[in-house]
Parts: structure tokens; sequence; C-alpha cells
């Protein structure tokens, strides 16, 4: 079973930044695009951002273009999320996802603990 670590979330005020980190166990990352998931109370679960497994593709959801960054380090078996200008929106528990491609997105890893952003003054 694909299981992924998430990390690196924190209380941070409006206007701050975080870095997340998504660790693989047990398998290695290089031929899965990942893509980053949160939720936040009361709400569906969204896709943030996808990285293909080379890095040559990357996507974002309209409301973070610009201020996330998706990146990868195949060498390190890890995943990151570099979060900017975090506005209270952003609060939500943030999950990462292993799959094919990112078009058509299918989640093959289970889903772990996540790791809780909060964004507030």
């Amino acid at each position: 079973q694909l299981q992924l670590v998430e990390s690196g979330g924190g209380l941070v005020r409006p206007g701050g930044s975080l870095r997340l980190s998504c660790v693989a166990s047990g398998f290695t990352l290089d031929h899965y695009a990942i893509t980053w998931f949160r939720q936040a109370p009361g709400k569906e679960r969204e896709g943030v951002s996808c990285i293909s497994p080379s890095a040559g593709i990357s996507n974002y959801m309209d409301s973070v273009e610009g201020r996330f960054t998706i990146s990868r380090d195949n060498a390190k078996n890890t995943v990151y999320l570099q979060m900017n200008s975090l506005k209270l929106e952003d609060t939500a528990i943030y999950y990462c996802a292993a799959g094919g491609a990112c078009a058509g997105f299918f989640r093959l890893s289970s889903w772990g603990q996540g790791t809780q952003v909060t964004v507030s003054s």
C-alpha cells in the first residue's frame, strides 16, 4: 500500500510562509504524480497543486496561483509545497497523494494524517 507522510504545518500570521513536506513510506516517489489537497472545516477536500513525476508539469488551483510553489526532490523521496503570502482562507488540513498523472489525477495512495495549517492574526 502506498503511504505518504505530511509535515510542516503550523500556525502562521496572514502574509507568512510555510513549507510542507510529503515523504513516501516504503516506495519511491519518482514514478508518481503527487497532488496536494486540503480540507477546511465544513468543506470538501480540494486539489491544491500537482506535480508530474519528472517535475516537468505542475499546476495550481486559481486561488493559490502565484503564492504556492510545488517542487520535488526524487533523491530525497520528497515533494514540497512552499506557501507564501498565506491568507486566512488557506487554513485547512493539507494532505498529499500519489497518482499516475496530474491530468485526470487518480489517487493510488491511502490518505495520511495530513498536516494542519492555521492562518490567524
